[in-house]
Formats: structure tokens, sequence, C-alpha cells
């Protein structure tokens, strides 16, 4: 039986399983899962993992890469924060903490099988996933998923085009630090976000 969709978000804003079932060491914070949806939604922002600032606010992409993300898609910071528009659903609900040389660590290995599948069951108006950096590639493209995320988004025409309910576009992660990546492949501005642009304002 599928879920409710009300019922598993409060299910998920509830989750400890990386602090009281962890798969290796536990989160080492208090849990914060950021992640918002609704039943009219047409649109799925698949990202990493909150970061430090998200973790504060508790609100998705609340930081310089949002604005950039948001830019990306043409979008107001109402719009692209009004659940009827979108949801947002990072791999990893909770900011995952910092490796040793103070880097944000993957998103936690227990959050995508607990959930994702279960999510995504709760959602099936969703027509077009945005699947933000490697790990949401990794999860939502499977096959059609190439060796990294530079060969990945290179070949979006042939996976938006092979997927049919949800449609799947492969971004980059909105960074600043992938200023340089977006220098040196200015095909990324000049075709594919004319095409994201018109695909969320159909579905917005």
């Amino acid at each position: 039986m599928t879920d409710t969709l009300e019922a598993l978000l409060r299910e998920i804003r509830a989750c400890r399983l990386c602090r009281e079932s962890p798969v290796g060491a536990p989160l080492p914070h208090e849990p914060r899962p950021v992640v918002t949806g609704s039943r009219t939604a047409r649109i799925l922002i698949a990202g990493q993992a909150p970061g430090t600032r998200v973790h504060a606010s508790g609100l998705p992409f609340d930081d310089r890469s949002g604005d950039r993300l948001r830019d990306w898609l043409g979008v107001t910071r109402d719009e692209f924060y009004d659940p009827r528009r979108f949801a947002i659903a990072p791999m990893g609900f909770c900011f995952p903490g910092y490796d040793a040389k103070g880097s944000d660590l993957p998103p936690r290995r227990e959050c995508a099988p607990a959930w994702r599948a279960r999510l995504m069951a709760a959602m099936p108006q969703i027509e077009l996933v945005l699947t933000v950096g490697q790990y949401a590639q990794a999860w939502h493209l499977g096959t059609l998923r190439r060796k990294g995320v530079t060969e990945t988004v290179g070949e979006w025409k042939a996976i938006f085009a092979a997927s049919e309910r949800p449609r799947l576009l492969p971004l980059p992660h909105p960074s600043w630090r992938n200023t340089a990546w977006l220098k040196k492949n200015p095909w990324f501005e000049k075709d594919l976000l004319p095409v994201l642009q018109e695909e969320v304002k159909a579905r917005t």
C-alpha cells in the first residue's frame, strides 16, 4: 500500500536512523531532515544533502547554490519555495557533517534505501526530476547514467529523450565551486538551460 504523502513527510522529518541505527559512524549532530513535497508539484529537485546553512534554517537550497539554481530554473525565490510547484528532496535529508579536510561528507547511506522509493511512490504526479549531482544521478538515472557528472550532463538530450514519466534531466551541482566547470562547458548554459527553463515553465 502506498504511503499517504503527508504521513510519509512527517515520518521522514522525525527520522533518526543515522543516530539510532547508523551504517558506520553515527551522524555527529542531531538530525534535521530537510524535505518538501506536495500532491500537486510536478517537478522534483533531487539534490545531494543539506549544507550547514540549510541545516540551520531548515530551508532547502537556502544558500548561494540555491540562488544559482533558481537562476538556472528561471524562477523567483517565492516560486521555488512553493511546494505546490516544486518538491525538493535530497538524497540525504540531513547535513552529513565534514570530512578530515573540512569538506561536506557524502549523503548518509541510510537515507535512500529507507525513504527514496516510498517518497517517489507517494508522489506519482511528478513529471520531471532534476537530478543535481552524482548521488541523485546514480539513484534516479540508473543505466542512463554515464561515468561521471560531466559525461552524464553532457548526454542530457539522450537521457531526457529516453525517459518518459517522469522525464529526467541531469544537472551539475550549482555550487559556486563549479564556476570553472561552467566556463569550461559553455554548452550547458547555451543549450541545456533554455530547455530546462521551458520545461519548468510548462509545469509550474
